[in-house]
Order: C-alpha cells, then sequence, then structure tokens
C-alpha cells in the first residue's frame, strides 16, 4: 500500500474551524489564528499516534471517545468484518469501481498526482489500483484510525487547503454523513480546477451501519448531488439482482431476528446476482442496488431544468 507520508502532506492541512494554518507543538498541532477556539496548545489531539484535525462542535465524532480506540464508531461491519474468503462470496469484487478507478488514474495529471480519499479507514472494493500506484501520492482520513489513513477528520470539514488535490474518491461514505451536499461542497474545494471526483453511494440498501446511515439517491438525485462537476461516466454499481439479494437477507434476518441467519442466505443466493446482467441500463438505474458518479470539477452548477432532462431511466411520462 503506497500512502503519501504525514511530512509531506503537512502543509496542505489546515484547520477544520477557520482554515488557518497549523503548527506543530510538543502536546500536537494547534490552529495559528489567535481568535480561532484551537489556538490554544494543544489545539487538536492524537488518536493512537493519529492526528486528530476534527471541529469538535459541529462533528459527530466524540473527543473524549478517541481516548479509547474500542469506544470509536465503526461504521464498516456486515460482510467487511466476515473473514476473506467468506467475505469474496457474500461480497464479491466491484468489476464496476475497478473500471472506473483506471479511467480516473488514466486521467491524473503530472508525474506525483494527489489523491484524497474521503472515508478511509478500509480499502473499498474494487479501488485497489489507487494504492498500488506508485506515482499517485494518496492521502486517507475518516472518523476512526487506520492504517490506511494518515489522520482523523470530518467530512463536513475537510482539514486540506482549498485547491490542494487532484483527485477524490468517496465511496460507501456519503450515505453515512450527515450533510452530504455540505460534503460534496468540502470535495469541490478542496479538488484543483479540472480536478476529478469519483463517488459510489448507495439507492436501494437496507441500513448497514445503524447509527451512522442516513441518506440514500436515485441516479437523478446523485447526479444533482454532483451538480458542479461535469459528467465521465455514471450509472449502476450493482442492478436489481444485487438489490434483491440484499433485500432477501435483510427479511430473513428481521424473520429469524438473526444476522448470521441473513448473511447465510445471502451466501446461498448470491447467484442472484447474475441478474444484473441481463437488465437493460434504463430499468437497471430505475432499480439499482449502488450508483457511480465520476466527474470532473467545474464552476457551472448544473440547473433545475437539466437535471429533469438528465433522467435515463425506463419510465416515461404519460
Amino acid at each position: 500500500m503506497v500512502l503519501a507520508e504525514l511530512d509531506m502532506i503537512r502543509p496542505l492541512l489546515v484547520c477544520p474551524c477557520c482554515r488557518a494554518d497549523l503548527r506543530a507543538d510538543p502536546g500536537g498541532l494547534r490552529c495559528t489564528a489567535p481568535d480561532c477556539v484551537y489556538h490554544a496548545s494543544p489545539g487538536f489531539p492524537d488518536a493512537a499516534g493519529w492526528p486528530v484535525l476534527v471541529d469538535f462542535a459541529h462533528s459527530v465524532v466524540d473527543r473524549e471517545a478517541l481516548d479509547s480506540p474500542a469506544s470509536s464508531p465503526d461504521v464498516r461491519r456486515g460482510a467487511d468484518a466476515l473473514p476473506a474468503p467468506l467475505r469474496r462470496i457474500v461480497k464479491p469484487p466491484n468489476l464496476v469501481a475497478a473500471r472506473n478507478i483506471d479511467l480516473l488514474l488514466r486521467a491524473l495529471p503530472g508525474p506525483a498526482p494527489t489523491l484524497l480519499v474521503v472515508g478511509g479507514a478500509t480499502v473499498g472494493h474494487g479501488v485497489g489500483a489507487v494504492y498500488r500506484d506508485a506515482r499517485v501520492r494518496v492521502i486517507g482520513f475518516d472518523i476512526v484510525t487506520s492504517p490506511a489513513t494518515q489522520f482523523v477528520a470530518d467530512a463536513h470539514r475537510i482539514p486540506l487547503r482549498t485547491a490542494g488535490v487532484d483527485a477524490v474518491l468517496v465511496q460507501a461514505v456519503l450515505e453515512h454523513v450527515l450533510d452530504p451536499v455540505q460534503v460534496v461542497a468540502e470535495i469541490h474545494r478542496v479538488l484543483k480546477d479540472d480536478g476529478l471526483v469519483y463517488a459510489e453511494t448507495p439507492f436501494l440498501q437496507q441500513v448497514h451501519a445503524g447509527a451512522h446511515d442516513f441518506t440514500r439517491y436515485t441516479a437523478s438525485g446523485h447526479r444533482y448531488l454532483f451538480r458542479r462537476f461535469e459528467e465521465i461516466a455514471a450509472g449502476a454499481v450493482s442492478g436489481p439482482g444485487t438489490q434483491l439479494l440484499w433485500s432477501v437477507d435483510h427479511l430473513v434476518r428481521g424473520l429469524t431476528r438473526n444476522a448470521l441467519a441473513g448473511r447465510a442466505t445471502r451466501a446461498a443466493l448470491r447467484w442472484l446476482r447474475a441478474l444484473d446482467r441481463l437488465v437493460p441500463p434504463d430499468f437497471a438505474q430505475d432499480d439499482a442496488s449502488a450508483l457511480y458518479f465520476l466527474g470532473r470539477k467545474r464552476d457551472r452548477e448544473m440547473t433545475e431544468a437539466e437535471i429533469i432532462a438528465y433522467y435515463r431511466g425506463a419510465q416515461v411520462s404519460s
């Protein structure tokens, strides 16, 4: 795994509250703005060696809980918690992500582009090429510590300079934030001109992270969320067959009051995923389990008329 050294990315870091420069003190990082609440030393604590750059007054992250790693919220559950052989059965490789990540990597400029992974506590499905490309400087953060991240932060207030990165990867994260519009605005802010974003977000999926699961998007809603980006590619990550598999899994969980029984049923019926290949893209858009968007930063915002005309589904207005 290739991650940028913290010392290399430190010049990009700013205060999440006021975006002023940070200063390294023996006790940790603090804001250099005298009137900022995080100016007093230490302004930002460490958690197991990871800088915690969070505006705690406006975040779900609990400052006191960070002192106890076991109490940190875990938004990666379900299939991700299974052993690797079982995980591959329940959650097979994401070929759509792999294809789109290849497009993104080929479009990145220069010899050493910087790519930010929002919510990068675990390496997402199908995006491993990002971490294997030696020319890409990967920056990752999440609300928990992880070997795949360099600092802890809240995506609503990304502690990076404006126009500081070449690309952003945000996979299976936007459903877990309180205000996706604000998070996407932050992604737009930290991207350089013509910077790239790749996002995957659920449409028809059951709750999968308890208290840390908030939002779902249709294809049109997902496109409008990224309305300040030019579309390069968009569509279904997984279609109606996968969506049906999710539903059967959770139906069995409800009937048996047992999550393991649901996962076992999902594994037994994994062939339902193959049905995705038989559904045309317009029908799949209306009944997708999850959606993706690959786009390029622009200043012009999509209009209300444009998003109505954007609809590509199978339903025809009468």
